[in-house]
């Protein structure tokens, strides 16, 4: 048996398979149920909704032998022979191509005949819409007063070039898009019944690129079960097989041409070209985009009406809340005029580009939507402005001094939080010590190395060198360097070498240590005299000194009151001992005094010595 199509193969035959026009069902199953069925019926909508489907359904269950429910049985002959087409009740009739006076005159001498099986006659005329105005005037006196067993079902998809004299003489019956999720729901009948399998996905995208349109949709599943035969069927590959564009193209030039990146916007369409896509369609596409963008920046309560994935609603709305209504609308207006510059254009790559350079260059146009673009992107660049300026000012930017040089990104720097052990410091103090100290290979290994310290205590060592970090996770090499730490500090320390990416700074992930002042005092460091040591070694000076026997300790009795005295004389015999002198104290104990005579006539003794030799020289010579 030849192949059928999808959309032929899985017509309704019965009224409770039509999907989405149930409005419509109900009335024709209770006309027949009451036998109130009318002589003249005008079915509107637009393409692949069901008209032409429920008209042959109608006239079966007018016919039928034995109906159920108002729906044809199926199994009777006239059942049998209607769907077949064999039955010489139903006429179906093509008005685009017999809209002539002279088919209409066909019509009307053949209605004189009754039915030579079953009730009713039914003459279902398609596209009635293209009938000739004689020709309508031909059907008018037949139409308003048919013979009892004759039904005129007429379908269009453009009632309103229907005459209103033809519209008042039927019962009119407006068939409804079919939403996506009806038309999602059939598809999965369809798949399932022909052992297809398929991602849930790209149904999805199928039942809504069909536009409400049953047939539509099966005529695409068709396509790309035909195009990936015998394979899964996914969203990628029927993106590929009708040359659309995914979702998240249309957020990414989006935000190209919000943000005035024209360079990117057009490499993008360049991108969409050299996959094959179909221009027309792609801009089509992204002005539907854009009115979803309107709808979610309206309100937040607009998931049906939206009709996406959660994940593409989600994105949609983050971007919808940095956007404002009045660029959306005039992005919206733009490209619907493209759309409809694009149909005749035979160059419509060069349109696109143009719209997208007038958009990204709104000075080159003087028009309101223009002027009001250049004003958002001037308030933009102020406010960025603004928040430079203020980070200067806070410090979180940090400004070069020198000229030229550019102006440096706010640094995150780790700060230390608790205090840093005396071993980890004393490594810190003597690290270029340690370095010297250190045999090679480790030397050269570790001579760019920085310390660092973690919250366990534990000495850091970071290197920008990925496989000699991973050297020192050797238990070997760990080892000896963990030897020589000992024998330089004498105990064992705790430490890690870690691979730090040149392209990170270490400031923003670890705590400069080198950078902190350690104030530590070693064992090696000599301790600073007491006052009461340098009281000490002033009265031991005092014994030992060369003092004149008229100035003694003696000298001075016990209730003798002493004077005060200047102390600027004995400042270079105190500076000679290293000796600090207390401004505040007006009294100087008598060995100090002793001592400073002594030294002064010493100092007087070598002086004049010096003067002598001088004069003699000067006389030898």
């Amino acid at each position: 048996m030849a192949y059928v199509a999808l959309y032929r193969k899985f017509r309704p035959p019965v009224f409770e398979d039509v999907k989405g026009q149930d409005h419509i069902v109900t009335t024709l199953k209770n006309q027949i149920r009451s036998d109130r069925v009318g002589h003249a019926y005008l079915f509107c909508g637009t393409r692949g909704t069901g008209k032409t489907s429920v008209a042959k359904i109608f006239a079966r269950a007018v016919n039928c032998e034995h109906p159920v429910d108002g729906s044809p049985c199926g199994e009777c002959d006239t059942c049998k022979a209607i769907a077949s087409g064999s039955s010489l009740n139903v006429i179906e009739i093509d008005a685009a191509s017999n809209n002539g006076v002279d088919n209409i005159r066909e019509i009307v001498d053949e209605v004189s005949y009754s039915p030579t099986k079953g009730k009713y006659k039914v003459y279902i005329i398609d596209e009635v819409h293209m009938l000739s105005t004689g020709a309508f005037n031909a059907l008018l006196k037949t139409l308003e007063e048919p013979p009892s067993y004759v039904i005129f079902i007429l379908a269009t998809t453009e009632p309103h070039k229907i005459p209103i004299t033809i519209l008042s003489r039927c019962q009119r019956y407006d068939f409804h898009r079919i939403t996506a999720d009806i038309i999602e729901d059939r598809l999965k009948e369809v798949t399932t019944a022909e052992n297809v399998s398929v991602e849930e996905k790209a149904l999805k995208y199928i039942a809504k690129a069909a536009d409400g349109s049953m047939r539509d949709s099966l005529s695409l599943l068709d396509q790309c079960i035909a195009f990936n035969y015998g394979q899964e069927l996914t969203y990628d590959k029927v993106l590929s097989v009708l040359g659309a564009v995914d979702t998240g193209i249309f957020g990414n030039l989006f935000s190209y041409l919000y943000n005035q990146n024209i360079a990117a916007a057009l490499n993008l369409l360049a991108d969409v070209v050299v996959q094959g896509r179909e221009l027309t369609q792609f801009v089509n596409d992204f002005v539907w985009y854009l009115r979803n963008l309107m709808l979610v920046r309206t309100s937040d309560q607009m998931e049906d009406v939206v009709d996406m994935s959660s994940d593409n609603l989600l994105a949609l709305k983050e971007q919808a809340t940095n956007t404002d209504m009045d660029t959306i609308l005039r992005y919206i207006r733009i490209f619907s005029e493209l759309s409809s510059k694009m149909r005749y254009a035979t160059q419509k790559r060069i349109l696109i580009e143009m719209e997208f350079i007038k958009i990204c260059k709104p000075q080159m146009e003087d028009t309101r939507d223009s002027i009001e673009d250049r004003i958002r992107i001037l308030e933009e660049h102020t406010a960025k402005a603004d928040k430079v300026l203020s980070g200067i000012k806070s410090g979180k930017i940090a400004v070069a001094a020198a000229p030229g040089q550019s102006v440096s990104a706010p640094v995150e720097v780790k700060k230390l939080d608790h205090a840093v052990p005396d071993d980890i410091k004393r490594i810190v103090n003597e690290w270029g010590k340690y370095m010297m100290n250190m045999p090679q290979p480790d030397r050269g290994y570790l001579k760019n190395a920085r310390l660092s310290i973690d919250n366990d205590d534990k000495l850091l060592i970071v290197i920008d060198n990925k496989t000699l970090a991973e050297h020192y996770h050797e238990e070997q090499y760990y080892q000896n360097l963990e030897r020589f730490f000992e024998e330089q500090m004498g105990k064992q320390v705790d430490f890690e070498v870690r691979y730090l990416e040149s392209e990170k700074r270490f400031e923003e992930n670890y705590i400069d240590l080198a950078s902190i002042n350690f104030d530590i005092i070693t064992e090696e460091e000599v301790s600073i005299p007491t006052t009461q040591e340098t009281a000490t070694d002033i009265e031991e000076a005092s014994v030992s000194a060369d003092v004149p026997e008229d100035i003694s300790k003696d000298t001075f009795a016990e209730d003798d009151t002493v004077q005060p005295i200047s102390t600027d004389g004995l400042a270079e015999g105190f500076d000679a001992i290293n000796l600090d002198i207390d401004e505040e104290e007006d009294i100087i104990p008598p060995e100090a005094l002793a001592l400073s005579g002594a030294m002064q006539e010493d100092a007087m003794d070598d002086e004049n010595a010096f003067e002598e030799k001088d004069d003699d020289d000067n006389q030898n010579e």
